[in-house]
Formats: structure tokens, C-alpha cells, sequence
């Protein structure tokens, strides 16, 4: 078994969220990957927002219960200076992400990641993953699980301030 569906297949772990002081946040390592659209996203280019990275699988239980708040995330808080970037870690890649994309009417850029990627960003030991980047570049949040939602949305809106 590839250790992508291993991490696909992790326990659901629900998890709250802690924002440290702004003087105690680390950069966010850069990447630049090719997105389901034309183009790519460089996560560089979206300084001067808030940003929610989220590493998920097609075949995540977890990664599909929260999917669908960070919709209604990326829609409420677009106007503001927000946006969510999904880092697919699907072993086949654009194969089974490009029909979910159609299927769930993601509305937020999605690229496909790789180890090297997850390893930038201390490894990501299990699905889903998200890290919450203030509009610095700097890592605000980072926590394994599913998100509280609550507690992300109010994370979310302290980035915004």
C-alpha cells in the first residue's frame, strides 16, 4: 500500500486551531504547481491574502466532509482577501481529481502535490491536512485532521482583520 492511501485512509481526527503570535509564525515554503485550469498556481503570487492550504485525497473520508465548508469559505470571504488552494495527494493524480473537481463543483484553485511538496511542509503524516498562511506568507495555523470548522472560520476571520 503507497503511503498516500495510507494517509487517505488515516483515522478522522477532529482538531482545533491555535494562531501564534505573529512574531513566532515561520514562512510558508513556496511552490508552484500546475492547476486544474489553464496555468499554475504559485502560492507566492496570493501575498497580501489569506490563504487556506489543503492537503487532501480523492479518496479521504475526512477530506470530503470538509471540502464542502471550504466552498462556502472560499465564497464568503473571496471579497476579503481570502483564498482556499487544495493540494490534491491522490497517487494517480489528475485522473481522479479532475472528474471530483466536475462532481463537487470546487470553486477554489486545486493543484496535485507530491512528496516533495509534502515534505516542504514538515510531511504530511496524514489526511486531510491544512495550514492557515496569514497574507504575510507566514504559517499561521497548521494542524492533521479534519478542521473545526467553527474554530477555522474564526481563525480565518483573525487573518483577515
Amino acid at each position: 500500500m503507497s503511503h498516500k492511501r495510507r494517509l487517505a485512509q488515516a483515522a478522522m481526527v477532529v482538531v482545533g486551531l491555535v494562531l501564534p503570535a505573529t512574531g513566532q509564525r515561520k514562512p510558508a515554503p513556496d511552490f508552484r504547481l500546475a492547476s486544474a485550469g489553464r496555468g499554475s498556481v504559485q502560492l507566492s503570487r496570493y501575498r497580501g491574502k489569506a490563504v487556506l492550504l489543503n492537503f487532501w485525497a480523492t479518496t479521504c473520508g475526512g477530506c470530503k466532509f470538509e471540502i464542502p465548508w471550504f466552498i462556502e469559505f472560499q465564497t464568503r470571504y473571496k471579497s476579503r482577501g481570502f483564498v482556499v488552494i487544495g493540494v490534491s495527494m491522490d497517487d494517480d493524480g489528475w485522473k481522479s481529481v479532475k472528474p471530483y473537481l466536475k462532481e463537487k463543483k470546487i470553486n477554489y484553485p486545486i493543484v496535485v502535490g507530491n512528496e516533495d511538496l509534502a515534505r516542504l511542509y514538515g510531511g504530511v503524516e496524514a489526511l486531510p491536512m491544512t495550514v492557515l498562511i496569514d497574507r504575510h506568507g507566514m504559517i499561521a495555523a497548521s494542524y492533521s485532521g479534519v478542521v473545526d470548522k467553527e474554530a477555522c472560520e474564526t481563525g480565518i476571520r483573525a487573518l483577515l482583520r
